[in-house]
């Protein structure tokens, strides 16, 4: 089930939207202010998010511009959904990278049909981009990981880890060259919190954690 983020503050507005995008066999996390949804989505995983422009403490361009900010959120698409419907500030919310750009008042069968287009070919691209091993299986477009089909959450460090290993399948990465990948993530990252980091994510893998084997001397590989 696709999992969408509403942040909209008019509360029948957003309880047709949820209601509609429900029975359209979403799930739907609504927020009506953008302080909580920051709080959620450091925590979860979203396929799409739809965002007001007009909120009570921060408004929808912001939010897009923290979402496209950083690394392990700028992947998820994004759509507006808003009462300003001048040019200008549809052409700002498309340089902040969103989607689409819905302007109020607008049909349920409208919203769900551009809902699904964007899906669709966020889809697309990502189905080219997996790296799948045993019941190993690494979204790196939508950077997500799922362990026998249930998705598991990493951190921005610990998916980068992750997505390095796999990428050099059989082939052993050091500590170094992993505390470079992590510079965006982590400036202060030592390769002592490399060895906390993959610690974690061989606890997140259960029974595949023996994938990653320890190279004495250099750091980590993954392979069987």
């Amino acid at each position: 089930m696709e999992r969408i983020a509403l942040i909209e503050d008019d509360k029948d507005l957003a309880f047709l939207v949820k209601l509609n995008l429900e029975r359209e066999g979403f799930e739907v996390e609504h927020f009506e202010r953008a302080t909580p949804f920051f709080k959620f989505i450091s925590e979860n995983s979203v396929d799409l998010i739809l965002i007001d422009i007009m909120l009570p403490d921060l408004d929808g361009f912001r939010i897009a511009n923290f979402l496209k900010s950083r690394a392990d959120l700028k992947e998820i698409p994004v759509i507006f959904i808003t009462a300003k419907g001048e040019e200008e500030d549809k052409l700002k919310g498309f340089e902040l990278g969103a989607d689409d750009y819905i302007t109020k008042p607008f049909s349920m069968k409208e919203l769900i049909a551009r809902v699904r287009a964007v899906l669709k070919r966020y889809k697309k691209v990502s189905e080219s981009k997996v790296l799948k091993y045993e019941g190993v299986e690494l979204d790196t477009e939508r950077q997500k990981l799922f362990v026998d089909g249930r998705e598991v959450y990493l951190t921005p460090a610990e998916f980068k880890i992750l997505k390095t290993l796999m990428e050099n399948f059989g082939r052993p990465v050091s500590r170094s060259s992993l505390v470079e990948k992590l510079w965006d993530y982590e400036r202060e990252t030592t390769e002592r919190a490399i060895d906390v980091h993959v610690k974690h994510i061989r606890d997140k893998l259960g029974k595949y954690k023996g994938l990653i084997k320890t190279v004495r001397g250099v750091g980590y590989k993954f392979e069987n």
